[in-house]
């Protein structure tokens, strides 16, 4: 144990302002654990930081360098003074820092123990780390949108790293669940149990109607489309901070009651999706592992906005 590497960015801008530097590692304060960091999980609000968008950027531009990161999973080494949730060597993953603080692409990194879940013995540390901000976000999309048995459920990008936890999540509550996806994926979310629209083949709108409840995880042109989709009194859920407003409006002047939403950390959440993974009830789909170094190649793949699942980083 001798450096603490983290990827930071010193000016917002493309993937080449990532950098690896080197730090003292942090002591745990009162309360705190420190953690070695296995894996370290990315975000689309990540790569959105890192290029200058969003209320992240915009409340750290004063703070550079800084580093990027909300969702980890390693192993306690150090606990701090009163810290007694969790023995020296115990798995643990979070949702940390969320959202002006980040710094979870670190290989040691100090967090108050209340902001952490112990890892069960059957769940990866891989898994763990893809989890915290995806699972989170899913699970709270659904529930603010009162998903109810038998209900029509559109879901958009289905086989995201948000998106196919959601589609599991309403499939689990009994709804009749529809998502949008590139062919590659049409087996992928069929695997998982809901109907596949192929988005290029054509527009949402013309293959779908009588929806119950828009899960929007795209925003943009292809939301609004989306809603042409809907009943009467629908409800909308719409997660892309960007565009949330203008399909708010939308919605509401077509009759709908729309919503815009931001995750909330919840460690009784984190601890219920590391249960429903290690007995099989969740699947976490990770489409790459990249190393520390590669953590531009990392951000390029979520920039394609193809991503199956989760992209991760081995911080090892």
């Amino acid at each position: 144990m001798s450096e603490n590497k983290h990827i930071v960015i010193s000016k917002f801008g493309d993937t080449s302002v990532l950098e690896i530097q080197s730090k003292p590692i942090p002591e745990p304060a009162a309360n705190e654990v420190l953690i070695r960091v296995a894996f370290s999980g990315v975000n689309p609000i990540d790569v959105k930081t890192r290029a200058g968008l969003g209320w992240a950027a915009a409340q750290n531009k004063d703070n550079l360098p800084w580093t990027l990161g909300y969702d980890i999973a390693g192993e306690v080494i150090q606990c701090g003074a009163n810290s007694e949730r969790f023995p020296i060597g115990q798995q643990v993953a979070g949702f940390i820092g969320f959202p002006l603080e980040g710094g979870g692409y670190s290989q040691y990194i100090t967090v108050n123990e209340a902001q952490l879940s112990a890892i069960p013995e059957s769940v990866t540390l891989e898994a763990a780390a893809a989890i915290p901000l995806a699972g989170q976000t899913a699970i709270q999309a659904i529930n603010q949108a009162n998903v109810e048995e038998g209900e029509r459920v559109l879901i958009l990008a289905g086989a995201g790293g948000v998106g196919h936890i959601a589609v599991q999540v309403a499939i689990a509550k009994k709804a009749e669940v529809y998502t949008t996806c590139g062919e590659d994926n049409l087996d992928f979310i069929a695997g998982l149990g809901a109907h596949a629209i192929n988005y290029h083949f054509s527009p949402v709108s013309e293959r779908l109607s009588d929806v119950d409840v828009l899960i929007d995880l795209v925003g943009g042109d292809a939301a609004l489309d989306a809603l042409k989709c809907l009943k009467d009194e629908a409800r909308v859920v719409t997660v892309p901070t960007l565009t949330a407003e203008t399909i708010c409006e939308r919605a509401t002047k077509l009759g709908f009651r729309a919503t815009g939403m931001l995750v909330s950390p919840s460690t009784e959440l984190l601890d219920a999706l590391l249960y429903m993974i290690g007995i099989g009830m969740l699947k976490v789909e990770i489409e790459s592992i990249f190393p520390m170094h590669q953590a531009a190649e990392a951000h390029a793949q979520i920039e394609t906005g193809h991503t199956r699942g989760k992209i991760v980083l081995d911080m090892k």
